[in-house]
């Protein structure tokens, strides 16, 4: 799927490299993805992770989603899939489909919750694609809302819900879907979450 409706002026290498220095420190950032706006942190950061947390008021049980725009970020996680798992995989991505791939620890728990799988999303929005290959891998990206509100699927709704607690909100818009991704199991196939 092309991306060329996201505006090249608002992913140039200046604001991309601002929110990976951002990001590098620690920050907690505001992105676009396909469908709402994310929230981003570094997912080895677990402080920026807490913070995170905290700002959606989301427990660390139910674990995180992890987002590149570079499939190779997720080649240690994929290593262990059969074929036809793989084949599925790569049927959907890059694109809205993410697949929950058990993590054998690969991933540190505040990622990764209390479960056994790690949710992972190889995405084909220009600005997050841009940002996580510049940053040199996956990012902490789940939607940009407290819990039990509707995500934000505009810049001035992220602003509403969050104001001065983030620190970068840019990246252009969304990829106009009007649904969430759908959330599939890697082993079984099987459609978790339907998008």
């Amino acid at each position: 799927m092309s991306d060329n409706k996201f505006s090249a002026a608002l992913s140039t290498p200046l604001t991309i490299a601002s929110a990976v220095r951002l990001l590098e420190a620690g920050s907690v950032i505001a992105h676009p993805t396909e469908s709402v706006w994310g929230l981003a942190c570094d997912p080895n950061n677990p402080d920026a992770v807490a913070r995170l947390l905290r700002l959606k008021n989301r427990p660390l049980e139910k674990g995180l989603i992890l987002v590149s725009g570079d499939q190779h970020h997720f080649d240690s996680l994929l290593h262990n899939l059969s074929g036809d798992q793989r084949a599925r995989i790569d049927e959907t991505w890059p694109g809205p489909v993410t697949w929950l791939v058990p993590h054998f620890d690969q991933v540190p728990p505040w990622v990764s919750g209390i479960h056994h799988s790690v949710a992972l999303r190889h995405t084909n929005h220009g600005f997050t694609a841009a940002l996580t290959r510049a940053f040199g891998g996956a990012i902490v990206s789940t939607s940009a809302n407290p819990a039990g509100c509707q995500p934000a699927r505009h810049k001035f709704q992220v602003l509403r819900y969050f104001g001065s607690e983030l620190d970068f909100v840019g990246g252009g818009n969304t990829g106009g879907r009007t649904a969430p991704s759908e959330i599939r199991d890697a082993a079984s196939g099987r459609i978790v979450r339907a998008g």
